[in-house]
């Protein structure tokens, strides 16, 4: 199923907190060693430790590239002592293991739980290829059986913050940037926030972490605590 911006129809979705009631969490296999260029040694002893930590409380679905993958990855959690009945593998590509990023944003839509995808270009071109991260959200819709709605435009989850009662927080730095979606403007991408995602009240931040390869991603500097709650990194150096 793929929808269309329509103009005030952001009524009846909602994306939920992260603090809400959830089935699991995923994650992708850090494989690509390019993202962490002579230090991709200690990255899978440190998912390791994400996985233990999630799998005490909740489930957690795993995507591998493959059979050989997988098994490095179940041993290494058995290694490390996870309890691997809370744990799911599943073959779905990627190029990176961005999984916040690229992968599906789970939204209400008439109190029904829908997928939607948002197009991933790795933070503007800057790490390709990532063709296998773009198409990630499709194959979960297939797996769980769950309406796909496509917005159209360029969106990483990092960019954004929810409340989980209609406000956003997300940057001017990264959602209007012109590496992005150069013809949108900053009414144009909250039509698209408010019609996808159900927000009625978007804050936006000048920019992120000085430096980031993300153009200022939210995530990095503030984040929703509670629903009237914000945490913000700040320093005066």
């Amino acid at each position: 199923m793929t929808s269309q911006v329509v103009p005030g129809a952001g009524q009846g979705y909602r994306m939920p907190a992260e603090w809400e009631p959830h089935a699991g969490t995923w994650i992708a296999w850090p494989h690509n060693r390019e993202h962490w260029p002579g230090k991709f040694e200690p990255i899978p002893l440190v998912y390791v430790e994400l996985v233990r930590a999630l799998a005490s409380s909740e489930l957690v679905f795993i995507c591998v590239n493959d059979e050989a993958e997988e098994k490095e990855a179940r041993d290494l959690l058995q290694q490390g002592g996870v309890n691997l009945v809370r744990v799911t593998f599943y073959r779905i590509p990627t190029n990176a293991s961005w999984s916040r990023d690229h992968g599906p944003i789970f939204v209400f839509y008439l109190n029904k739980l829908i997928i939607t995808k948002w197009r991933y270009n790795a933070n503007g071109e800057k790490w390709c290829p990532y063709d296998k991260d773009d198409a990630v959200p499709r194959h979960v819709s297939k797996l769980l059986d769950l309406p796909i709605f496509e917005p159209g435009i360029i969106l990483e989850g990092g960019s954004i913050d929810v409340n989980g009662a209609g406000s956003v927080l997300t940057t001017e730095e990264c959602l209007l940037n012109a590496n992005r979606n150069p013809s949108l403007t900053r009414t144009d991408v909250e039509g698209y926030l408010e019609h996808y995602l159900g927000a009625t009240n978007v804050l936006w931040l000048k920019g992120g972490i000085v430096g980031d390869d993300t153009d200022g991603h939210v995530d990095d500097v503030a984040r929703f605590m509670g629903s009237r709650t914000v945490a913000c990194a700040l320093t005066d150096d």
